[in-house]
């Protein structure tokens, strides 16, 4: 058997790295290698979901310290200026009628759009 030496070493040292991957590749084609990450991906879809759920304030039902708590930028004076309105005028239809509230205005309004919940 012929020894191996420098530039014939490297050469098949890289070949074999080019060619490694080579099942892969043919199985690129193959539907049943998209089906697992399709599930993961509906899977983190459900998790984000569900996180959102959980962390969502609901503006017509929340208290002051529930608001204040869940929403970016939103301090107890603010929170207490949107359950006033709240009592004042009714529910909230939408996050647009929140920019009615003293205090909250566009950047608010964005920060919180996955936060807020009716």
């Amino acid at each position: 058997m012929k020894k191996v030496h420098g530039f014939e070493r490297v050469a098949l040292v890289a070949l074999a790295l080019v060619l490694a991957p080579a099942p892969l590749w043919a199985a690129e084609g193959n539907a049943g290698v998209d089906r697992p990450l399709a599930v993961a991906a509906t899977t983190m879809t459900k998790a984000q979901a569900t996180a959102k759920a959980e962390s969502a304030v609901n503006v017509n039902t929340a208290s002051a310290e529930q608001i204040a708590a869940g929403l970016v930028g939103v301090g107890p004076a603010k929170a207490q200026a949107i359950v006033a309105y709240r009592e004042a005028n009714g529910p909230f239809k939408d996050a647009a009628q929140l920019l009615e509230v003293k205090g909250i205005g566009d950047a608010i309004l964005k920060q919180n759009e996955a936060r807020i919940a009716f």
